[in-house]
C-alpha cells in the first residue's frame, strides 16, 4: 500500500514539475513576443496557458484521490494540500501570460526599446517560478525563503517603471493610451511574481510545518 502512495507523491511531482515548467515557457515566449511584436508567440503563449489550464484540473485530481484514497498525514498531508494550494497560482501564472498575449495581439503592443526594462522584471519572475518550484517539490525551506526576499526586488522594479512612465509620457504629444498598456504590461509581471512568492510560502509550509506569513501557526 505504501509503495503505491510513494508512486502516487512521485506522480505529483513530476506533474508539477511539468507544469512549473510550463509557466516558465509562457513567461520566455512571452518577452520574446513583446520584444519583436510576433503574433504567432504570442499565439503559442495563449495555446500553452490553456495547457496549463489543463494541467491544473489534473494535479487537482491527483491531490484529491490521494486525500480520499490514502488519507495522508502529517507531513505527507502537508506536501499533498501544499500541491493543491500552488497549482492555484501556477494556473494564476498561466493566466497573466496569455492575457499579455491578448494585449499583443490586439493593441499590438512591443517593448522592442524596453524603457520599463520588463525584460529584467520578467527575467526576476521567471526565475522566482522556478525556484519556487523546485522548493516545493524538493521541501527546500531555504529556496523557498529566497524566492519570497526577491518579492521586493519585483516591487522595486515595478515603482521605478511607474516613475520613468510617468516622467516620459508628460508630454503633450504622448501616445497615453499606449503608456498604460505598457505600465499594465509591467504589472501583470508584478503580479506573477506574487504569485511565485505565495507558491514559495506554501513549499516553505510543506518542508517545515510552518506557513511563512505567520510563523507562529504550525501544523
Amino acid at each position: 500500500m505504501r509503495n503505491r502512495f510513494d508512486l502516487q507523491l512521485d506522480s505529483l511531482e513530476e506533474s508539477l514539475k511539468e507544469m512549473g515548467m510550463c509557466c516558465r515557457e509562457a513567461i520566455t515566449l512571452t518577452i520574446d513576443s513583446l520584444m519583436n511584436q510576433n503574433e504567432k508567440k504570442a499565439k503559442e503563449v495563449v495555446s500553452t496557458s490553456m495547457r496549463i489550464r489543463r494541467m491544473e484540473r489534473n494535479i487537482e485530481s491527483i491531490c484529491l484521490k490521494l486525500l480520499l484514497q490514502q488519507q495522508p498525514v502529517a507531513r505527507d498531508l502537508r506536501v499533498i494540500s501544499s500541491g493543491l494550494k500552488a497549482v492555484y497560482d501556477l494556473e494564476r501564472i498561466g493566466d497573466v501570460t496569455g492575457d499579455i498575449a491578448q494585449l499583443i495581439l490586439k493593441e499590438h503592443i512591443s517593448i522592442a526599446s524596453d524603457i520599463l526594462n520588463i525584460h529584467g522584471m520578467a527575467d526576476v519572475t521567471g526565475d522566482m517560478v522556478n525556484k519556487a518550484i523546485t522548493a516545493l517539490t524538493s521541501q527546500n525551506a531555504e529556496l523557498a525563503e529566497e524566492v519570497i526576499r526577491k518579492d521586493d526586488e519585483v516591487d522595486d522594479l515595478f515603482k521605478k517603471a511607474k516613475k520613468h512612465l510617468a516622467h516620459e509620457y508628460d508630454k503633450t504629444d504622448a501616445n497615453v493610451e499606449y503608456a498604460l498598456n505598457l505600465l499594465m504590461v509591467a504589472k501583470y509581471f508584478e503580479k506573477i511574481g506574487d504569485h511565485a512568492v505565495n507558491i514559495a510560502e506554501w513549499a516553505h509550509f510543506s518542508a517545515t510545518g510552518i506557513l511563512k506569513e505567520n510563523s507562529e501557526e504550525t501544523f
